[in-house]
């Protein structure tokens, strides 16, 4: 009976299991994850760490606790916004266990700014940045031209924009030289296509100025117009560029930049030709204050002449040039006179001369001087005959002198000269050695020897 009794209090004592830590994070996380699904969470971010990777990790806090989150890069690539520090919001996902700290966390699908949207706070967020980079410096900003011959407009081809524009340019300026850069002004793709046209006129230098427009919308309708990429494409033009987005009460990151920011695309036409407007008008301006100042000063100069008129010095200037229209009278008679007699002294030294070239017979003299020219050249002729023939008979009694003298004459009578091996002239039998070895130059020809024996003088 007791060993009934102990083997019932054996079967009551609970069963004890041990677990790992690995299996125990495991049960917890596949608890968690089939438990907690697409849950919305709202918090203020904290420890805000964006990766490499694109990948972004923060903490959601309220004033009792923390959760870790993780917001992978394809989810983050979606955002119209960056999360930072301090930034309430509200995001959607799945709770699981990060196993190797045994940490659970939020693994984020959506995120949205509590109590503001997505797009106005990315709005902000750009502007603030851009802002402080000095995007919107007015000093920055290029002043529009006087006369713009040309001008580019970057739009969409089918919208009210475009035909504002045109009908409000053409009225004004019909000689305006227009071009439009079709683009598409929302959706996927259209801040790129925006970029590109820009660019191309940078690129072309096409115009004077650029026209960046289109009508209004929702802030989703007009995000196009505030892409960084779009942005920065504006400020970085070197031709200045008219900003007309949206309504008069619609503001975009394009307004900030451009360096004119129109209200509507037809009041962006309007500022364009406004400054020809302002040039034209500042020309009549000038055209008005010339006339009064030339109507003035004509005035005061026949009001001065008058009162020169009366003046008893311009009675006396009259008399005096009286008297000088006289003593110029008496003096143009003089210098008639003197001009006459000059006249006749030279026309009678022109009849002199013309009777001396008369007298001289130019014919004769050529005539004259052309035999004594040929009587000159044969008395040169015979010197130079003579000159040559006495050369001649010089040179044919040296070269005679030349053969008498030379040595082969005398090797032709019998006679040899003898050298040795050097080729030395040999003119004494102690020059050379017995058996050396010497050359006979014959008249014709040359002999080879051996010396046998030698006679020499004696003393």
């Amino acid at each position: 009976m007791a060993e009934k009794i102990k083997q019932f209090q054996l079967n009551l004592a609970p069963e004890r299991k041990v677990w790992s830590v690995g299996e125990l994070t495991a049960r917890i996380s596949a608890l968690l994850s089939a438990q907690f699904t697409n849950l919305w969470v709202e918090g203020e971010v904290s420890n805000f760490r964006p990766a490499q990777s694109g990948h972004l990790y923060f903490t959601l806090k309220d004033a009792k606790a923390a959760v870790k989150c993780v917001c992978f890069r394809s989810q983050a690539m979606r955002l119209k916004f960056r999360p930072e520090d301090g930034l309430k919001l509200i995001v959607r996902g799945s709770i699981s266990v990060y196993e190797p700290r045994g940490e659970y966390q939020i693994y984020v699908e959506h995120i949205e700014p509590a109590g503001l949207g997505a797009l106005q706070l990315a709005f902000e967020q750009l502007k603030k940045r851009l802002e402080a980079e000095g995007l919107f410096d007015e000093a920055r900003k290029k002043p529009l031209p006087m006369l713009p011959g040309r001008i580019g407009v970057v739009t969409s081809p089918t919208g009210a924009a475009v035909r504002d524009i045109v009908r409000i340019l053409r009225r004004r300026f019909p000689n305006l030289h227009l071009i439009v850069y079709p683009v598409r002004v929302q959706g996927d793709g259209a801040a790129g296509e925006i970029v590109a046209a820009l660019e191309y006129f940078n690129r072309k230098k096409l115009v004077d100025v650029l026209l960046v427009a289109r009508g209004g919308g929702s802030i989703e309708d007009l995000w196009a117009f505030n892409e960084e990429i779009v942005a920065r494409a504006i400020a970085a033009s070197a031709i200045p560029v008219v900003s007309g987005v949206g309504h008069e009460t619609d503001f975009t990151i394009a307004d900030f930049v451009a360096d004119v920011r129109a209200s509507t695309p037809s009041a962006a036409a309007e500022i364009v030709v406004q400054s020809r407007q302002e040039f034209q008008r500042h020309l009549l301006e000038l055209e008005h204050k010339i006339s009064q100042r030339t109507r003035y000063l004509l005035l005061e100069y026949r009001h001065h002449l008058k009162e020169l008129a009366t003046h008893v010095g311009f009675r006396r200037l009259e008399e005096l040039l009286r008297r000088h229209r006289q003593q110029t009278d008496e003096l143009t008679s003089r210098l008639g006179v003197a001009l006459q007699g000059r006249l006749e002294r030279l026309r009678h030294r022109y009849t002199i001369a013309g009777t001396r070239i008369a007298s001289f017979d130019l014919r004769m003299r050529l005539r004259t001087l052309g035999l004594r020219l040929a009587q000159r050249s044969t008395e040169l002729g015979v010197r130079m005959e003579r000159f040559f023939v006495g050369k001649i008979q010089q040179l044919e009694r040296l070269q005679l002198q030349l053969e008498e003298r030379s040595p082969l004459r005398v090797l032709q009578r019998g006679y040899a000269i003898c050298t040795d091996a050097n080729g030395n002239v040999v003119s004494a039998a102690e020059q050379v050695a017995i058996g050396a070895e010497i050359n006979v130059q014959l008249a014709r020809g040359r002999l080879g020897a051996e010396v046998k024996r030698r006679d020499l003088p004696k003393d």
